[in-house]
């Protein structure tokens, strides 16, 4: 968001939010301190309005502060009544979760939020953004298939997976080793055979130096616990960190439920995932050099001035494109 905001904040007046409930009903398990261990509190919200503090970026939480008549979402999962009065574009952040059973009941309801899905299954398919700008043709697929209208969509890239081949250049101390990427299934309240995939790396990892990197949202102590009884105490284990750069450094690369597959197919390393690796073969992110932000801006700009709906918006900066090929 904040590398998009760079190419309008000349001309717009550009305000910053982390995520937050909309009705009352949901404000409740963020008073009770419930939500710790999600992205609308505890160390995702605290990191979020530090890096907004660090960066001069203009905080307006809960959208408290201003009527905004754009707002860029980077999940559909919640979008807030009050930002909807605006136009509104939605950017791919990432990978989707695999389809649960549950997610599939939440999906054909009309009335269970779809953060109740608990994890991200359902993102990008709401269908409540004018414009959704998705990382790659395979995400279009995707994301039309999961049921938002085709027409609205468009594949401009995403920030931080369009110029992979970036982190091939590091500072990162070691290398030819195997890493290990964990994820917060259990964080998220889901089912995780942790000592079962431990056992499968080890035998995936055999002989060689390896290392693991925790998702910034596990319980530390128990997963590096769980680590030492499978693979020793002298095991280098990463709780923060550049994964990018740990990925480019490595040899071989095991992964759960996580967007760092995407580097390690570009970069041409022989990956692992919970998720058919065919299949992210097909969806992986496109490589634009990094331009993705500004052509995200470039949408958001025209769409803004434009009285066009998304979806008419979109047909006519087609055209436009093509005929300035």
């Amino acid at each position: 968001m904040h590398q998009i905001s760079d190419f309008l904040s000349g001309e717009y007046d550009c305000w910053f939010t982390q995520f937050y409930p909309d009705y009352a009903f949901e404000k409740l398990p963020l008073k009770w301190g419930l939500l710790e261990n999600s992205i609308m509190s505890g160390h995702f919200k605290a990191n979020a309005d530090k890096y907004l503090a660090d960066h001069g970026l203009q905080n307006d939480y809960m959208a408290a502060k201003n009527c905004y008549d754009m707002t860029v979402f980077c999940t559909d999962l919640i979008v807030p009544r009050k930002l909807r009065k605006g136009k509104t574009v939605f950017v791919q952040e990432g990978m989707v979760d695999i389809m649960t059973p549950w997610s599939k009941v939440v999906k054909a309801s009309n009335f269970i939020p779809r953060y109740l899905a608990m994890n991200t299954s359902l993102n990008g398919s709401s269908n409540l953004c004018d414009i959704y700008c998705v990382a790659s043709e395979g995400y279009k697929n995707f994301f039309a298939k999961m049921g938002t209208d085709r027409h609205k969509i468009i594949v401009t890239g995403i920030p931080n997976f369009d110029n992979i081949p970036q982190f091939i250049n590091n500072d990162f101390p070691h290398h030819d080793y195997v890493l290990i990427a964990t994820s917060d299934i259990r964080e998220c309240f889901n089912t995780d055979d942790r000592m079962g995939f431990l056992h499968k790396s080890r035998e995936i990892v055999g002989d060689r130096k390896v290392i693991f990197k925790l998702h910034p949202n596990e319980i530390r102590e128990r997963a590096i616990s769980e680590i030492n009884e499978v693979f020793g105490d002298d095991t280098l284990v990463y709780t923060d960190g550049d994964s990018n750069h740990m990925v480019a450094n490595c040899e071989e690369l095991i992964t759960q439920y996580s967007t760092l597959v995407y580097v390690g197919i570009v970069l041409g390393k022989k990956v692992h995932s919970y998720f058919d690796v065919n299949e992210l073969y097909r969806l992986v992110p496109e490589q634009n050099g990094g331009t993705s932000a500004r052509r995200i801006a470039e949408i958001c700009h025209g769409f803004m001035e434009s009285k066009a709906t998304g979806r008419d918006f979109l047909q006519q900066h087609k055209q436009s494109q093509n005929i300035a090929a």
